[in-house]
């Protein structure tokens, strides 16, 4: 009986665990341990299991057996995950174990579910100061030791540029900022740019960029530590790249001071708030830098873009423009000196290519901002042109030809000033060479109307012939080829203003298309050939000469493929004009008559404009490979032409060439903005290639960017939503949703929340339940895509909230799942549906989820400290549970500060 009894205990795990507790309680922890683990191996139970494994745990702490001790609680935390015992002696461990990041989610939660426990809440608040302190400790420490990497001359490269990169990437998190900052981090970054070594000055002008984002305090704490000056002349060295740099700076620093920094500061936000004199010195020392002869090229275009972009008004509803006239007060004068200077000319300021583009662009931007005719005055007052002296002409016909590449109107009134245009055609008759290039390439530009056409056409083009033919200096001769193109081309695609004899313009168009199938000749030169056939094929028979010669064709496309991005526009020209993509107004019969009637010019339309001609030419681009020119050329999201010549490809082109054209538009269509891209009705002729790519038989970039073109186009305007839905690709979209592949179907889900929100409130069909079960995907985009739907359907309909509970019993178990997903945004969306569900007129279904775990989920996650990375979850779970409270479902509680 004793042996029977005996064994009956030794086999019954809630006599081992009670034996246990006894040695337990009267400190014998050895033999304690001894019967916990006899009864882990004979117990069924999981409740009772889970219980020895906490009990066995407090033995194990007791023993300082920190790692089996966090084991054992972690097995009985698996059983139960309110388990506050198990808890709380798991986060004992793991704080003994040094994981003070996991022992303070362990505490956290403990708190959670107990928010009064003193000493939960004594623990949380000892493991924050020692996170922070260890956190903080560790920073200062990497940080010191990269500058000490940094600074070493006899360190390795390798290790230096490992060392830079990590301190530039320390600087773009807050907290890795602040500690540079507080670490003496802006003197050492002043003695790395001392070195005068390129790739120290940029990890420190980078490292300075990430300090100053998004921070105002700190941006004008490092202006004034720097010092403008000293940032300008970082600025103004010959070295493209630290210029850039240097410009990023700048423009973090205007972004923080300009209110792109939305913290509270509290006690200190009057010590931050006035950056104005801050502001008003960089603008003064940008406009110093303009006109400066110490600056490098390549500063002097990062100082205009810089006036150019932040001076002018962003919102022309906004009524300050202040800057605007500040800065033409102070700059306009150095700002139109840098327009005309000549570089062939001594004692020039250092210029690069782009110098007078860039000029000329920030002058039409300035010009624009202003409000009236006497604000803009100024604009009028520039050198007076002197017969005696040679180089002050040049200087100012140099100077109109910037205004006119800027703010055309001034340029144009200028041109129109008497002795301008002749004095441009005697300069063309100069024995001086740079006097001939600065009055051809102002001809060219101020030859965009007809009457200035006509007046060069009649005065000019004979000494234009005249040095195209004896000049030997290959600049001028392009750029005089240039110029009787654009003036043979002055009366458009008007086939009655033809401005020169019958042939002359293919002549012109025969040489252009000689030097851009000669590759021998440098790119530049074969640019500006393009340049003189993007204005001579407004000619029809310049277009069919063109399009017939298919060497010419395969060179051009070759060039609009190169790095060279600044070809793309004459390309982009010529293109259009081959296939007539241009807006052309209809001509009304009774109109015409009328014009004729009272002896108005009635355009006249090419023979070889008609139809037939247009699809021929077409044919022939498409056979030359227009379309994989095309598709490089849309990459450059600048040139705003392509798209005309891409939809007529796209609607009439052979079978093949209408799929090279719609998968282009669809690249355009994925990344634009509608309205901008396609203006007009010519929106909604983009549609129908994008419909056409949604086949099996496409390949499946294709299919994705074409769903990514039609999110885009069914998120602007119900119109679009309406024209996607006649062109029959609602079925097409939705068999995407099941698509195997990842990215197609993350597309797909959201192009259909785009198009047809109201399909999903319909009864009788599995779209809802579709979407719900996509959010239960393990594929991060498809979630994220999913909930957004869904998250934006439940706000929008009520009635959808209670329909998602009916569609799949899953339904609270996949919510949870994104409530507690490791992805902020992710996580984001799915707060918000519980926010939305919690706000609908559903008392009984907002009853059951705060009676569910999540709840709980809330309380972590609400209670958890400010976050910037995880800031928009854990707002929207604060929302949920003051919506929970007042419901009256939960009971608020005040935590001891």
């Amino acid at each position: 009986m004793i042996s029977n009894n005996g064994e009956n205990k030794m086999g019954d795990p809630i006599q081992l665990k009670d034996e246990g507790n006894k040695h337990f309680q009267a400190g014998d922890i050895d033999k304690a341990i001894e019967c916990y683990t006899s009864a882990i191996k004979v117990c069924n139970d999981k409740k009772v299991l889970a219980v020895i494994y906490r009990n066995r745990s407090a033995c194990f702490l007791k023993k300082e057996n920190y790692a089996n001790a966090a084991s054992d609680a972690s097995k009985a935390i698996d059983v139960d995950a309110a388990d506050i015992k198990a808890l709380y002696r798991r986060c004992q461990a793991l704080e003994k174990l040094g994981k003070l990041d996991m022992a303070f989610k362990d505490v956290q939660r403990c708190a959670t579910i107990e928010p009064k426990n003193k000493t939960f809440l004594e623990t949380l608040r000892r493991l924050g100061a020692d996170i922070q302190a260890k956190t903080t400790f560790s920073t200062d420490s990497r940080v010191q030791n990269m500058f000490d990497i940094l600074l070493d001359d006899e360190m390795e490269k390798d290790k230096r540029e490992k060392a830079a990169n990590n301190l530039i990437v320390l600087s773009r998190e807050d907290a890795g900022a602040e500690r540079i900052f507080q670490n003496n981090g802006v003197p050492l970054l002043l003695n790395m740019i001392e070195t005068g070594k390129p790739e120290m000055i940029l990890a420190a002008i980078r490292t300075l960029s990430g300090m100053c984002t998004g921070h105002k305090a700190r941006a004008m704490a490092i202006v004034n530590m720097v010092g403008v000056d000293k940032m300008c002349s970082i600025m103004a060295v010959d070295n493209e790249e630290v210029a850039l740099a240097t410009c990023n700076l700048f423009q973090c620093i205007n972004d923080s001071l300009t209110g792109g920094d939305k913290r509270e500061y509290g006690k200190e936000e009057a010590l931050v708030l006035d950056a104005s004199k801050d502001l008003k010195t960089i603008l003064l020392s940008l406009l110093e830098m303009v006109a400066n002869k110490k600056v490098s090229g390549h500063g002097r275009d990062q100082a205009l873009n810089l006036l150019s972009k932040n001076v002018p008004r962003k919102n022309k509803k906004d009524q300050d423009h202040s800057r605007t006239l500040f800065t033409i007060d102070h700059g306009l004068k150095k700002i139109l000196k840098v327009c005309g200077q000549v570089s062939e000319l001594p004692d020039q300021l250092p210029l690069t290519d782009n110098t007078q583009l860039i000029a000329s662009v920030l002058l039409n931007k300035l010009y624009d901002d202003l409000k009236c005719d006497p604000e803009r005055d100024n604009f009028r007052d520039i050198s007076k042109i002197d017969p005696n002296d040679m180089d002050k002409t040049i200087h100012a016909i140099n100077t109109i030809s910037g205004l006119l590449q800027g703010p055309f109107d001034v340029g144009n009134a200028l041109v129109g000033h008497q002795g301008i245009i002749e004095m441009m055609v005697a300069l063309c008759a100069s024995e001086r060479e740079v006097d001939q290039m600065v009055a051809v390439e102002a001809l060219i530009h101020s030859s965009s109307k007809m009457s200035r056409a006509s007046f060069i056409v009649t005065n000019g083009v004979s000494l234009l012939k005249d040095i195209y033919k004896k000049t030997k200096n290959e600049r001028i001769k392009i750029r005089a080829l240039v110029g009787l193109c654009k003036l043979g081309s002055a009366g458009g695609d008007d086939y009655s203003l033809r401005q020169f004899a019958e042939g002359s313009t293919e002549k012109l168009a025969k040489q252009c298309r000689k030097w851009l199938c000669n590759p021998q000749i440098d790119t530049k030169t074969r640019n500006w050939a393009i340049e003189g056939l993007a204005y001579l094929t407004n000619d029809a028979d310049v277009k069919d000469d063109f399009v017939e010669d298919e060497i010419a064709m395969k060179a051009m496309f070759e060039l609009a493929k190169s790095k060279d991005k600044t070809i793309l526009y004459s390309v982009a020209c010529i293109l259009v004009n081959c296939t007539n993509s241009y807006e052309k107004k209809e001509i009304i019969p009774e109109l015409v008559q009328l014009a004729k009637f009272s002896k108005q010019h009635v355009p006249e339309q090419h023979p070889k404009d008609k139809k037939d001609f247009i699809d021929q030419r077409v044919k022939r681009l498409l056979k030359a490979g227009v379309t994989s020119a095309l598709a490089v050329m849309v990459k450059d999201r600048n040139v705003c032409f392509i798209k005309h010549a891409l939809i007529p490809l796209a609607l009439e082109g052979t079978e093949a060439g209408k799929v090279k054209a719609s998968h282009a538009l669809a690249k355009i269509a994925s990344i634009s903005n509608p309205e901008i891209a396609f203006p007009g009705e010519r929106v909604y002729e983009v549609v129908r290639p994008l419909v056409s790519l949604l086949q099996t038989d496409r390949d499946g970039m294709q299919n994705y960017e074409a769903l990514r073109s039609l999110t885009n186009l069914a998120g602007f305007s119900e119109k679009l939503r309406v024209k996607i839905v006649k062109e029959k690709a609602l079925p097409e979209i939705e068999n995407y949703m099941f698509e195997e592949n990842d990215q197609i179907r993350q597309a797909a889900t959201e192009c259909m929340c785009n198009l047809v929100q109201d399909r999903y409130l319909q009864d009788g069909n599995d779209k809802l339940k579709l979407l719900v079960l996509l959010c239960g995907e393990d594929d991060d985009n498809l979630q994220s895509a999913a909930a957004g739907a869904l998250a934006m359907l439940t706000a929008a309909h009520e009635k959808l909230c209670t329909k998602l509970t009916n569609v799949t019993t899953q339904w609270l178990e996949i919510l949870q799942r994104l409530c507690i997903h490791t992805n902020p945004s992710i996580q984001h969306r799915g707060l918000v549906i519980v926010y939305n569900l919690l706000n609908s007129d559903n008392s009984e279904l907002s009853k059951k989820l705060i009676e569910s775990e999540m709840l709980e989920i809330l309380s972590v996650i609400g209670k958890a400290a400010d976050n910037p990375k995880r800031q928009d979850a854990i707002d929207a779970a604060r929302m949920c549970l003051v919506k929970a409270m007042d419901l009256g479902l939960i009971k608020p509680f005040s935590s001891p500060s």
